[in-house]
């Protein structure tokens, strides 16, 4: 079986868990006890932080570990809002992640902010014209996520972090999905905040970092023994932290051959699907996209089925966001780009992992337009 679904997450890998697995086992301590055994678990989470931070070329400690990709989104959106004095307002698009946008729908509700959604391309990118006339005085915030989970977009982060920088606006991104793809060096892109996910590079399930800047106040969600500089609170997970460390590192090292690999045979993929599949539809940009990221849709069929043939064939894929998964509604991604419910029900995702073959790629794609002719009943 061939494993097509890595937006969704991917397997721990053996280095990974080899560095993690003193801290499981005899190096157990708490990090904030003040003898030799803490000391120890202090050093190693110190460690582990300043190594996440070299990736991101950012100062460790405006690093905050947390427990995954949507408490660090909750920290940086929440966090960043209402900690800050220039107001009750937050510019996003409507096709961020979930954490994102129910970060957002909370303050509005509960602290009475209001949201602006930018304007946005058929193809999900941002016009930077379109943001800079979003913005207003009173914006707290802007977030907008590096590259999208469902359709693969890459946003030109830099373009945009140049139009809020000039009003002096923070920009949140959340990056979860850009990791081990795309660069992460923050200050190539003029960001303030930055959000990632461990269990999409290799680490497990259950460890995420924010990075926030320094500068920046910081209302914190989780309240109690002062942690992680106060911005996050409880006794820091020491063998997954490390565990994060390892995978950036690894991700990063590897990045760019990875890149180049992926992209040729994703640019395959999507060929033979367009010529092969009458009325495929590519969703994303055909351009600026993740390199192991192919979207589709399919007029008059059911994503779900295809998904099933797929299967049946010995490939595992999904329609869109993991954490939607078994919703009956249709992708809000899709919807927000303009697709007819009916056919943003026609979705399938592929995403690829960075040692995909040549024989797989063409396996793959030979295999969707099969599962796609089987449930059009053509087959």
């Amino acid at each position: 079986m061939l494993y097509l679904d890595h937006a969704a997450t991917t397997p721990v890998r053996r280095e990974v868990l080899e560095a993690m697995w003193p801290y499981l086992t005899g190096e157990f301590g708490n990090p904030s006890s003040a003898h030799t055994v803490g000391e120890r678990a202090a050093s190693a989470l110190a460690d582990g932080r300043a190594r996440a931070a070299a990736v991101l070329g950012v100062r460790a400690s405006d690093v905050v570990f947390t427990s995954g990709g949507t408490e660090a989104d909750n920290l940086a959106v929440k966090g960043i809002a209402l900690g800050s004095t220039r107001g009750r307002h937050i510019v996003t698009a409507a096709t961020e992640h979930e954490a994102v946008l129910a970060s957002v729908d909370y303050l509005c509700r509960l602290h009475g902010f209001e949201v602006t959604f930018v304007e946005l391309g058929s193809d999900g990118l941002v016009d930077p014209a379109a943001l800079d006339a979003a913005l207003r005085p009173d914006t707290a915030l802007v977030s907008l996520m590096y590259a999208n989970n469902e359709i693969g977009t890459v946003q030109d982060l830099a373009t945009l972090g140049a139009v809020t920088s000039a009003h002096g606006i923070p920009i949140h991104t959340d990056a979860v999905q850009a990791a081990g793809w795309l660069d992460l060096r923050v200050q190539q892109h003029g960001i303030d905040a930055l959000t990632l996910a461990g269990h999409k590079i290799g680490a497990p399930k259950g460890i995420g970092l924010a990075w926030i800047r320094g500068r920046l106040p910081v209302e914190p969600l989780v309240h109690g023994g002062g942690q992680e500089r106060g911005r996050r609170s409880g006794t820091e997970n020491v063998a997954f932290a490390v565990g994060l460390a390892a995978a950036l590192e690894l991700a990063e090292a590897e990045r760019k051959d990875a890149s180049r690999h992926t992209s040729v045979l994703r640019d395959a993929v999507i060929g033979r699907v367009l010529r092969e599949i009458p009325g495929s539809t590519l969703t994303g940009s055909a351009t600026s996209r993740l390199p192991n990221s192919a979207s589709f849709c399919f007029p008059g069929t059911s994503g779900e089925a295809i998904l099933l043939e797929l299967e049946r064939r010995g490939f595992v894929s999904s329609s869109g966001s993991a954490c939607a998964a078994g919703s009956d509604e249709p992708s809000h991604v899709l919807t927000a780009l303009g697709f007819p419910a009916d056919l943003a029900r026609t979705a399938v995702r592929l995403t690829f992992a960075a040692d995909l073959t040549t024989d797989q790629a063409d396996a793959v794609a030979t295999a969707l337009a099969a599962s796609v002719a089987a449930v059009s009943g053509v087959a």
